[in-house]
């Protein structure tokens, strides 16, 4: 604690490989908005939303703002773009805007659940590249924890995401229908951005959530190789005009953090 009171800036509660966390670093990021981020173990992390937030949100990230707890990335981000209005994420002209908060919604739900599962198909089989991204930035006992309990943990994340084969090929299908509707609404604009011509919530969205089949250089924490299976869906859409629409999203626009960074196990440090 600072010595001339409680640190005011906001707490983000994140999984750092997470893509719905990503959307939110990148939103604060985005708007320079100092902040604290505390890296939650994976199956704790439920725990520390459901209290910060009184039950009503179960997963992160979550914001504490003023003693504020709030869940939900498109939530999080509205309160962000009432707090720090500039550089503004949502368009100007009400048309725009719906068009934009519309691609985010439709991004969150055709994308975000599908592709995560698409990918735990394959790397809940290696726990040797999964392990190290949950644990990174975690201390020793930690570490060992997870480590140790990570068979309990993969059963209960296959469990929770509803992780199989039926369903994994489920999902890429609807990750591909996804990104073929983004390409459309690229073609038929001006190619760089999703709605008119600036970046906004909706070009946030859609990268951020599909980082995984670029992996770029400016993602904020490591990220686990891809195992064969996954990687080779993965491929494929990064050969797409979509992949290369990614990369140059983060090139252009994943301004670097004004963050300081804090330890958390479990929930311990909630304030």
């Amino acid at each position: 604690m600072p010595p001339n009171g409680p640190d005011p800036r906001p707490v983000l509660w994140h999984l750092e490989i997470s893509h719905c966390n990503e959307k939110v670093r990148w939103a604060l990021d985005h708007k320079r908005v100092p902040h604290v981020r505390r890296p939650l173990l994976p199956g704790a992390h439920l725990l520390v939303a459901r209290r910060l937030t009184g039950g009503a949100c179960e997963t992160t990230p979550v914001l504490t703002l003023e003693g504020r707890s709030i869940g939900e990335s498109s939530q999080i981000i509205a309160e962000l773009e009432r707090r720090w209005p500039e550089p503004a994420l949502y368009p100007a002209a009400d048309d725009e805007r719906a068009r934009a908060l519309e691609l985010e919604r439709f991004c969150d739900a055709e994308i975000a659940p599908h592709i995560r599962r698409a990918a735990y198909e394959h790397l809940l089989a290696r726990p040797d590249l999964l392990v190290p991204a949950f644990i990174h930035d975690q201390p020793p006992a930690a570490r060992a924890l997870v480590r140790g309990v990570f068979p309990l943990l993969r059963v209960a994340i296959r469990s929770r995401f509803r992780v199989n084969a039926r369903t994994a090929a489920e999902s890429r299908g609807r990750v591909l229908g996804a990104v073929e509707r983004l390409e459309r609404e690229l073609g038929a604009g001006s190619g760089e951005y999703l709605v008119g011509e600036r970046f906004s919530v909706a070009d946030l969205t859609a990268a951020s959530l599909l980082y995984p089949i670029v992996r770029p250089a400016a993602f904020p924490y490591p990220i686990p190789e891809i195992p064969a299976g996954a990687g080779e869906f993965m491929d494929a859409l990064a050969s797409r005009p979509i992949g290369a629409w990614v990369a140059r999203m983060y090139e252009r626009h994943r301004a670097a953090p004004g963050v300081r960074r804090a330890l958390s196990v479990g929930g311990s440090r909630v304030p």
